[in-house]
């Protein structure tokens, strides 16, 4: 057998490789004891040994192929494809000759192994969370005969103490994509201190990717320099403005190589990738941006077009910067002049609040027809003309006592189950003003989806349903005659395209509120003037 193909075979081989004199960690010497007297098959280790030698990385594709998807996800782990890395080794090569390189969230190595052989003399330092993968980075290290001049650090880069280098050091890797949901509070609030140690207000909604880089600042003195490929998301959301803030000063963004969604830069993973280049305390005048259809074109991230910092400063979102789209029509608005576009309400707890048989006996008045999934706006057309076919979502008053005493029984019964079920305790629960109270937002006059692999669907709402946060509802600012929103609904059906949201990988498109607000839309008495023509015609 020349194939890894468990955990054990993984580990067996990578102690072997590494060798006995590996200093290796606390959280290492505990794997290493759980396996001792395992010995990996001479044949596995002698192809696993030419595969390294060649410039593979079995145990890298052993390790992301022992663990599903949705364990690597959770952590972060995913692996960088070798074009990648070498465009981004081209890159910091053309800049200058570190004197040590730093990879963050190493892996098995890839990043400080492809580094290791354009410079030459550059000492290397993998910090790594994940043991396992600890232990093939040394693995690879020894078969590569790097071990001397490299120190493999296992634990939290953002706790790692790392003392300064003499002469440059460069910061290179693919920092983990883990969501706010799974970071701890504490690391929350260090995100929040820390950045407002460099006199920038983050908000805590932040993914852990961003925390590398304030990480990063933290460490690196005035003349180091990096490039992190990342999720593209950071170029528009409001997190992301942090990041931009710090790249417009301390961290000095050089450059901005955003990859098509088409791209696909990780195997297994649904995401758009963003290559960031950085200087620290350097101020260029501009940044290079550009779109790169596809990795085989990133060509050393050496092309792009410089767009001056006093406008980048300036915008909200980045991916119009990078993808810049033709200036609208004369008389035409944005849509958030003429409509306020508003999320639908969560529940914190659908299995509670979406009414089945545990709401048997609840009064009819707090159940109230809502829309809970896309496709049922999908599937409605043009208009959605009655409530037949949706859940009803149990919306309590915050005040009880507007019960009557019938009523307040079976709300109390509810209640008593709802809460054993811990509907009190989600997060969603605890901030609002009544645990039991949802408040669904008012019926909205039109309502969208707004995550597909398609453009939104916009539906005229004619029964006044309320929709949970799975679609959009987009609210006249002023009363608008049932005619001109006819007009705006049929402008928006056809002139709203995937390119208006953020696409990611594999065609997903999503448009957030804002993004929504900002599409060019003809004023309001040019739609009234286009509802007026519409009827002539039809009368003639």
């Amino acid at each position: 057998m020349t194939k890894i193909t468990s955990e054990q075979q993984l580990i067996t081989v990578a102690l072997t490789l590494a060798g006995e004199s590996a200093a290796l960690s606390h959280a290492e010497q505990s794997i290493a004891a759980r396996y001792k007297g395992r010995v990996a098959s001479p044949l596995l280790l002698a192809a696993t040994k030419a595969a390294i030698a060649r410039g593979a990385d079995p145990l890298g594709e052993a390790l992301t192929a022992l663990r599903p998807p949705a364990v690597r996800r959770k952590v972060g782990a995913v692996y960088t494809p070798a074009t990648i890395i070498n465009s981004m080794i081209a890159w910091a090569k053309e800049v200058s000759t570190p004197a040590r390189v730093i990879d963050a969230g190493s892996g098995s190595g890839r990043f400080l192994i492809a580094a290791a052989a354009q410079f030459p003399r550059a000492k290397l330092v993998g910090i790594e969370i994940d043991a396992v993968a600890a232990l093939t980075l040394r693995a690879n290290l020894a078969v590569h005969n790097l071990a001397a001049r490299a120190a493999v650090l296992v634990g939290d880069y953002r706790a790692t103490p790392i003392a300064p280098a003499t002469g440059k050091t460069l910061f290179i890797g693919n920092p983990p994509y883990v969501r706010h949901h799974d970071i701890e509070e504490q690391w929350k609030s260090w995100y929040a201190a820390s950045t407002a140690g460099f006199g920038v207000r983050a908000s805590t909604l932040a993914g852990l990717h961003l925390h590398f880089f304030v990480r990063t600042l933290q460490l690196a003195r005035s003349g180091d320099f990096g490039a992190f490929i990342t999720s593209a998301e950071w170029l528009d959301v409001n997190y992301g403005d942090a990041l931009r803030r710090l790249l417009a000063d301390r961290l000095g963004g050089l450059a901005l190589h955003v990859l098509e969604p088409a791209a696909m830069p990780f195997a297994d993973v649904l995401t758009t990738g963003a290559i960031t280049c950085f200087e620290v305390d350097r101020r260029p005048k501009s940044m290079r941006v550009r779109t790169v259809p596809t990795i085989d074109e990133l060509n050393g991230l050496s092309t792009g077009e410089p767009v001056p910092w006093t406008e980048l400063r300036k915008a909200r979102r980045w991916s119009v910067i990078v993808r810049p789209s033709a200036p609208p029509p004369a008389g035409f608005v944005n849509l958030g002049e003429i409509c306020r576009v508003s999320r639908g309400q969560v529940t914190g707890g659908n299995s509670i609040w979406i009414a089945g048989e545990h709401a048997d006996g609840l009064p009819a008045h707090v159940l109230k027809p809502t829309v809970t999934k896309a496709r049922e706006l999908l599937a409605a057309g043009d208009a959605l003309t009655a409530t037949d076919g949706l859940k009803r979502v149990i919306d309590l008053p915050v005040d009880l006592d507007e019960l009557d005493a019938t009523e307040r029984r079976a709300v109390s019964r509810f209640l008593s189950w709802a809460k054993a079920r811990g509907a009190a305790d989600s997060y969603i629960a605890q901030h609002r003003r009544a645990w039991w109270s949802v408040l669904l937002y008012d019926p909205a006059p039109i309502i969208c989806t707004y995550m597909a692999r398609r453009p939104p669907a916009f539906v005229r709402n004619l029964c006044d349903a309320r929709h949970l946060n799975i679609a959009h509802g987009i609210y006249p600012r002023e009363p608008l005659e049932e005619a001109v929103l006819s007009a705006l609904l049929a402008y928006l059906r056809k002139n709203v395209s995937t390119s208006a949201g953020r696409t990611y990988a594999g065609g997903l498109t999503k448009f957030e509120p804002g993004e929504l607000e900002r599409i060019p839309v003809p004023a309001v008495e040019m739609l009234r003037n286009a509802a007026t023509a519409d009827m002539d015609t039809s009368t003639a």
